[in-house]
This record gives C-alpha cells, sequence and structure tokens, in this order.
C-alpha cells in the first residue's frame, strides 16, 4: 500500500466512524410541546385556513374519509403527527377525539427541508387562545 492508498482508506474510516456516531438520534430531533388547532392537512393547504371550521366538525368528517390530521400552530406551522415506531402507524386515530379543538401535544419535534413533523408522547386539551 502506497502513502496515497494508506491517506484515502483512512480518510473513509475517518468519514465511516463520523457517521454513525449519530446514527443513533436523527439530524433536527428535539423534545417539546406543540400548541395549536388539529384541523385537516387539506383544509390548510388548500383552503389556508387558520381556525377550523363548523367547531371542528369538518375536520372530525375529513379524518373519517382518511385525510390526514395535523396540529396547526399559532404561528402557522403546520405539524404531521407521526409514529416513531417502525412500521410507523398513523396518528388520526389519536386525534379524533381533538379535531378542531387547541391541543398542547409533547414528544420528539423534528424539521426536515422546511417540513414539520411531532411523535406525539402525549396530548391534550389546551386553553382556548383569544
Amino acid at each position: 500500500m502506497n502513502f496515497r492508498e494508506i491517506v484515502v482508506s483512512g480518510f473513509l474510516a475517518a468519514v465511516l466512524v463520523a457517521s454513525s456516531a449519530g446514527a443513533g438520534r436523527a439530524e433536527g430531533e428535539k423534545t417539546g410541546t406543540v400548541t395549536g388547532y388539529v384541523v385537516d392537512s387539506a383544509c390548510v393547504f388548500v383552503r389556508n385556513v387558520k381556525k377550523p371550521l363548523k367547531g371542528g366538525q369538518c375536520a372530525l368528517e375529513c379524518a373519517k374519509a382518511g385525510s390526514p390530521l395535523v396540529i396547526l400552530a399559532h404561528d402557522g406551522t403546520i405539524y404531521w403527527p407521526i409514529s416513531d415506531a417502525m412500521p410507523a402507524t398513523g396518528q388520526n386515530p389519536r386525534l379524533m377525539e381533538f379535531a378542531g379543538q387547541q391541543v398542547a401535544a409533547r414528544g420528539k419535534v423534528f424539521e426536515r427541508g422546511g417540513s414539520h413533523a411531532l411523535a406525539i408522547e402525549t396530548i391534550g386539551l389546551a386553553p382556548e387562545r383569544k
């Protein structure tokens, strides 16, 4: 093995060690609480809703039809509720009782490419904002 091959193989070994060191924790992951409305994802994008329509009945009907529910934070950030278990499971059954209401959800918060997700650990009603 010549000097160049030694340097290249050493560099590759260092890259492998560095990449495996961060493998246990996803980039951008933190624990936090998200407060906002549980709404239908399509209404947020298509109708640009800021608050639930029809007292949340619309979100519930859309969720029953298969549309994913999201948490729309007060600053306009949309959080996709996800499962951190593999295989992943949909979170609509967990959110349907809160459709159209304000919640405080705590869990692992992720950000990737401008999208936000929340692996919910706890969720409950939050006081209504005025």
